[in-house]
């Protein structure tokens, strides 16, 4: 809380905001002090005069490129509060905070009225202290700008939470710790304050005590006054203009500039800015921990360069001392270049740390404050402040780009002292910079914390040590056969993560990785053991039909640290898959060397078994579009068109059914329901392309669908509740769709061959839950038990 301070205090008096408005350039002022800093412009420099009298532009205006954009309302957006003009030359000061500050040219004229409500010399015009841009005031003068009472709000809190005790307020010199607060008095009492001032006798006998700390919780939740229009006093803000971007009230959009805008609800548009703010706060977090840690390594690298200075000395004291008095002339030079080379990397080093710090720190606080603005629950102060919020938050992640959290400094002294010349030539010693033209990659090192297993299926990650200079071209990953044999290559490319399918049950598997360039191959990462689940009745078997009704047990996949347990689901893949997001590749050639006699990674299934497996959808290959919930299960869409997620396991062999639910139903969409290739188009409804099979289905009838061929319309159709069943059967080559129990016309379609992905593609009205490790339909077991 306390990086949030700076933005918390005004510009110009250094302390915290008090009774603040909002300028049109989106930063804020004390009311008090907007009046202090404003500057009253002769007639003939008001922007309607120049215009009128057709003079140029004067010498003394500072802001003389900004000035056409001002003064057109369409081009900069500020239209709303006046016209814009330069400033008149003024001496400027410094405030607390280190920003310009534009005194008034003279006194403002004596006046019996309070400083805020004040009347505004004519022709008045404000300089914001921190981006310089100048406004003419209209005749509402500060009036025209609105209160932030978000700000207000967030300062009450943090004052609040900063306080160590409350005390009374009805003490006259010395004020003593309070011990009660009055709910229908809305005071803070000390004992005697409390028998003097309210006596527990009379009317006052029925007013509520409580504690002081439960006083300051109800007086932070009470309802805080509703906001009203700068325009119409005495009317509430209850819609949103969406092209001026500020609240309105309902006489703004009948009599006021407002009537031909586009107006939508306030409550609306307040959740959707906040959202807008928080899914910006999300990327700007993420830039915040990356900051984090690449302090840590750079303060890592300081006492790595600590450590390699004092080394790199020991060695060359020890060189030079083997020359005896010859070399301890030389030495001395040697060990002044080694220390300047060892103080440039320091300072280069702690340079970068302190301009990293300081920029975290401001990244930190804006984040707390956004955070507390969010926690806001008024929709129009919120939306007054939160087009800046999010403007600035996107402008500090794009801060923390690219080369921002890349070391300028290594941690290696690249020197060598050359001692094979003669003694003769000892004046001539120098050091020599040893550096390969074009070095190997560094070993890769294995993201434990990203490798995971599911159903047959295990994905190993790795990545580049955090401080190697030396680019990798590609990558090796090799896999042993599962029996102790050699090492074979599974894959070879410039992705790091790799996903592996058909691996045996009840098996150890070895795993490494290397890295490659054009000069050679890095040395192998440490060997990660794999170790497949135990060959159970409940998993691993192939279950002949009819299958019992219940299902089976369901493992959950969770991380590993040194042996991964891989889940059972089907074992009749005979290769291997490597599925790097988006697209997918099989191994067929890795695998004709992995498969080759003495690998036994085949098992093979009986003629007509189902080979029940458990998986969830796949939110890495889907349309981000696609939202996710009850461990991404259950998925629907943002979106008004038609969005396709993919099941996270493909099916080669064997028979394979699971459901979907239909949980939400509304305006008679046509979701699609299927099978897909890994590369189908994530955003046409599914079967548009050559790459998906499926069935998509009205209220009243349901077609066929594949390469946008439309086919064998049924009817029957869906509703909320309804179950739709997709049963693979890639032993007989066939793809069928059942509606609650039922067939669904015919066969849709015959002879699918290859690898295949359950898919469903849905807009937002609609929303699904996927079922899986199902036995298939019992008339179609007794059909193929018959076949």
């Amino acid at each position: 809380m306390e990086e949030m301070e700076e933005e918390l205090k005004c510009p110009v008096c250094g302390s915290f905001y008090r009774e603040p408005i909002i300028l049109p350039c989106s930063h804020n002022l004390c009311q008090a002090c907007a009046r202090n800093i404003l500057v009253q412009t002769p007639e003939s420099e008001s922007p309607q005069s120049r215009r009128a009298s057709g003079s140029g532009v004067s010498d003394y205006d500072y802001l003389d490129l900004d000035k056409m954009s001002l003064y057109s309302e369409a081009d900069s957006g500020y239209g709303s509060y006046g016209g814009f003009a330069s400033a008149p030359t003024t001496p400027c000061q410094k405030s607390p905070n280190g920003v310009r500050v534009f005194p008034p040219a003279m006194p403002p004229p004596a006046t019996h009225l309070s400083p805020a409500l004040a009347s505004v010399p004519r022709n008045s015009c404000i300089t914001c202290p921190q981006c310089h841009r100048s406004l003419i005031l209209d005749d509402r003068g500060l009036r025209g700008f609105p209160k932030n009472r978000v700000l207000e709000g967030v300062i009450d809190r943090y004052q609040q939470s900063k306080a160590a005790a409350l005390k009374c307020q009805l003490c006259e010199k010395a004020p003593k710790e309070a011990t009660v607060m009055c709910e229908q008095c809305d005071v803070f009492y000390c004992d005697p304050c409390r028998l003097r001032c309210h006596p527990p006798r009379g009317p006052l006998a029925k007013h509520r005590l409580v504690p002081p700390a439960q006083g300051r919780v109800s007086r932070r939740l009470s309802p805080r006054k509703v906001s009203t229009c700068t325009d119409h006093e005495l009317e509430n803000h209850s819609m949103y203009c969406v092209q001026c971007k500020m609240p309105v009230c309902y006489q703004c959009l009948e009599e006021g500039k407002h009537s031909s805008h586009e107006v939508k609800a306030l409550g609306a548009m307040w959740k959707l800015h906040k959202s807008q703010l928080s899914q910006a706060l999300n990327g700007l977090s993420d830039r915040a921990k990356e900051a984090k840690e690449f302090l840590v390594q750079l303060r890592n690298m300081v006492q790595q360069i600590q450590e390699n200075s004092v080394e790199f000395e020991a060695c060359l004291v020890a060189q030079c001392d083997a020359l005896i008095d010859a070399l301890n002339r030389r030495k001395a030079q040697l060990l002044a270049r080694v220390n300047k080379e060892h103080e440039h990397k320091l300072k280069v080093v702690r340079d970068q740390i302190s301009h990293c710090t300081v920029k975290l720190r401001q990244t930190t606080g804006l984040m707390e404050y956004c955070l507390e603005v969010i926690k806001e629950n008024d929709p129009s102060g919120f939306l007054q402040i939160s087009d800046a919020l999010i403007r600035r938050v996107h402008l500090t992640e794009d801060q923390w780009g690219k080369g921002t959290l890349t070391p300028r400094m290594t941690t290696d002294f690249d020197l060598s002292l050359d001692n094979s010349p003669l003694l003769q030539s000892i004046h001539q010693l120098d050091f020599v910079q040893v550096k390969a033209s074009s070095p190997v990659p560094a070993t890769p090192i294995l993201q434990l914390e990203e490798c995971c297993t599911h159903n047959n299926s295990a994905t190993l990650s790795w990545k580049q040590p955090p401080l190697s200079t030396v680019p990798a071209e590609g990558y090796i990953l090799e896999l042993d056969d599962g029996n102790g044999g050699q090492f074979r290559e599974v894959y070879v490319g410039k992705e790091t993560m790799c996903t592996v399918d058909g691996l045996h049950f009840n098996s150890t598997y070895n795993a490494r990785v290397k890295a490659f360039n054009k000069t050679g191959v890095s040395p192998y990462s440490k060997t990660l053991v794999l170790q497949t689940s135990e060959d159970t009745d409940s998993e691993e078997q192939t279950l002949p039909f009819p299958v019992p009704s219940e299902r089976l047990p369901l493992r959950r996949m969770s991380p590993f640290s040194s042996t991964l347990n891989l889940q059972p689901s089907f074992p009749g893949r005979s290769y291997f898959d490597f599925r790097p997001s988006p697209h997918q590749l099989s191994l067929h050639s890795s695998l004709q060397s992995l498969n080759a006699p003495g690998c036994n990674f085949e098992t093979q299934s009986a003629p007509y078994s189902q080979l029940v497996a458990w998986f969830a959808f796949d939110p890495g290959s889907a349309h981000s579009d696609i939202i996710f919930s009850n461990d991404n299960l259950t998925v629907t869409c943002s979106s008004y068109d038609d969005r396709v997620v993919l099941g996270k396991t493909g099916f080669s062999k064997g028979v394979h059914y699971w459901e979907l639910t239909v949980d939400r139903y509304d305006n008679h969409p046509d979701p699609a329901f299927g099978v897909a290739r890994i590369d189908v188009m994530k955003d046409v409804m599914l079967g548009k392309d050559d790459k998906a099979w499926a069935m998509y289905v009205d209220n009243n009838r349901s077609w066929f669908m594949h390469n946008n061929s439309h086919t064998n319309r049924t009817e029957g159709g869906i509703t909320k509740g309804a179950t739709v069943g997709v049963l693979l059967d890639l032993n007989r080559k066939t793809l069928t769709f059942f509606i609650n129990d039922e067939q669904q016309g015919p066969i849709a379609f015959e002879n699918v061959e290859g690898l295949f992905f359950p898919a469903v593609s849905l807009n937002r009205n609609v929303q699904v839950t996927l079922h899986t490790g199902l036995p298939v339909p019992d008339f179609y077991s007794s059909r193929a038990s018959i076949a």
